[in-house]
């Protein structure tokens, strides 16, 4: 049963006539890792904001468990449904890896957070506690990327969704992060949806969606 369904999407941008998306249909389960690739400029990251509340469809609707997102409150939904890991880490670089997630639980729920199960969690993801307290301009790439995943599972989202996660690293390290999110997906239970435009990530996935043509082809093994 699906958590998260895209009906009849279409949608465009402010001022302008052509439509990025156009008749999208898709469902999203629980205990599954999606990939949505497609080539540049295809949709995949207005999709991406589609499905996470940050943009509003022109035509159609979007279903969070059989609910219209339109009718909900989507600050709420973004703030604990759902857990969202761009491109671009958008870590305060100046701050440690623990004060990121805990002003970010600050920040977007309200609430201070538990310095501990920071820890623990950053630790699931292969962090030390040692390194959770640098600064995160003075850790890796890939360890920032561990850290943005597991800010946006601070709150213990049923969905995560990424956009191109592994564009800023080496393969050793993207490999590494799209076990991570498979594990999440398949160990507990949650629904995964990544962006990639890389073919080798694309194995990592149970389904994959193509977007592109102005809609959202069928997925592997449909």
């Amino acid at each position: 049963m699906s958590i998260l369904r895209a009906e009849n999407v279409s949608y465009r941008y402010e001022k302008t006539e052509n439509y990025v998306l156009e008749h999208v249909n898709a469902e999203f389960e629980k205990g599954k890792l999606y990939i949505l690739t497609g080539k540049s400029g295809a949709g995949k990251s207005t999709f991406l904001s589609l499905l996470s509340g940050l943009d509003r469809v022109n035509e159609g609707r979007i279903l969070y468990k059989d609910r219209d997102l339109s009718k909900m409150n989507l600050d709420r939904y973004r703030a604990s449904e759902i857990g969202v890991i761009f491109q671009s880490y958008n870590l305060l670089k100046n701050c440690s890896a623990v004060e990121n997630i805990l002003l970010s639980e600050r920040i977007s729920r309200g609430k201070k957070g538990d310095r501990k199960q920071v820890y623990e969690l950053l630790k699931r993801l292969g962090i030390s506690e040692e390194t959770a307290e640098r600064k995160v301009m003075h850790i890796s790439g890939g360890e920032q990327q561990r850290v943005c995943i597991a800010r946006a599972l601070s709150h213990s989202p049923e969905i995560v969704m990424a956009d191109e996660p592994t564009g800023n690293l080496d393969e050793a390290n993207s490999c590494e992060i799209m076990r991570i999110f498979r594990r999440l997906a398949h160990e507990e239970g949650r629904c995964v949806i990544v962006i990639s435009h890389t073919e080798k990530m694309w194995s990592y996935g149970d389904e994959i969606y193509t977007i592109g043509g102005k809609k959202v082809k069928a997925p592997k093994g449909s």
